[in-house]
């Protein structure tokens, strides 16, 4: 790290970030040369599942927060990156650090939809300069887990849909985790009133795709965290901030039913950073049950 410090910086602190689920992460506070101090953020791959795909994801990550700098997209910055541990401890990147904190609270709910919305049509007009890789499904027929107590008939359709191939789309450059937990906002004291976006994070999933997919994941976190509506009030709010989705009713649903699906085979692994963001009410049932109701919505709205 010291070796991408200006003349006369050193690091003078750290402090572990929490919240995250696949990598270590600290804020660097650094000493500057007239006596101030800036932040810097270390992304660390510790765990061995995720060592072993950090190359790919750290590579996919550098080349984002490149190609996102001067866009207009708050992302951070790119220091540098060391996606095969030649020089760390483990593979790790290096970026500036962004102001605000992830809101997961019921409240001020109304207010952050609308702007995760349009943040999101902001990274969706984003032409890549060099097209990243096509999008993972990240989930197959055969692989979903039916939540206990559920409607087998409605999971069985639901898992149908899926075995259709994909539809046509025109791409565009996703996200691909694009969800309130990577979401960074400037909230007023006194509420969400005065809520702004000050930082979107975690590139490291950056595909090539149809736009609905990253809405149905957003739609599908939201329906986990505060209630199914605000899955589907998700989409609506994408397509009011000018954002275009497929135009026929069974695309949409085979994009959104596919996430959902996905979300099934790791629901404990959803629940347990909400859980310890203070949302103690979301059990590993709590969020199960809840994506239950959200796929029979899904089916009832759009099948």
């Amino acid at each position: 790290m010291s070796r991408h410090l200006e003349v006369g910086e050193r690091a003078v602190g750290t402090e572990a970030l929490h919240g995250g689920s696949t990598a270590e992460m600290r804020r660097l506070t650094i000493g500057t040369r007239d006596g101030g101090t800036r932040d810097l953020v270390l992304r660390s791959f510790v765990d061995p599942f995720h060592v072993e795909r950090a190359e790919d994801w750290l590579d996919r990550e550098a080349g984002a927060l490149t190609l996102l700098a001067g866009t207009g997209v708050p992302a951070p910055a790119l220091v540098a990156v060391d996606p095969a541990a030649a020089h760390c401890e483990y593979p790790s990147l290096l970026m500036t650090h962004l102001a605000g904190r992830t809101v997961l609270d019921d409240e001020g709910l109304e207010t952050r939809v609308p702007l995760l919305a349009r943040q999101l049509v902001a990274i969706h007009a984003v032409p890549p300069g060099e097209r990243p890789r096509g999008y993972v499904a990240l989930t197959t027929a055969d692989t979903v887990v039916v939540p206990k107590g559920a409607d087998a008939a409605v999971w069985a359709a639901a898992i149908d849909v899926i075995r259709r191939p994909a539809p046509p789309y025109e791409g565009r450059f996703l996200h691909r985790d694009f969800q309130p937990g990577n979401v960074l906002f400037d909230v007023a004291p006194s509420g969400s009133a005065g809520a702004r976006i000050t930082g979107v994070v975690d590139w490291a999933a950056t595909s090539w795709g149809p736009a609905d997919l990253d809405v149905a994941h957003c739609s599908t976190n939201l329906a986990l965290l505060h209630g199914p509506a605000w899955g589907q009030r998700f989409a609506e709010a994408y397509e009011e901030a000018g954002g275009v989705l497929a135009a026929a009713t069974s695309e949409r649903l085979y994009w959104r039913v596919r996430d959902a699906l996905a979300c099934s085979e790791e629901v404990r692994l959803v629940a347990r950073p909400w859980r310890e963001a203070g949302r103690a009410e979301l059990t590993t049932r709590a969020v199960e049950e809840r994506l239950d109701t959200y796929v029979t919505a899904l089916m009832d709205a759009l099948g």
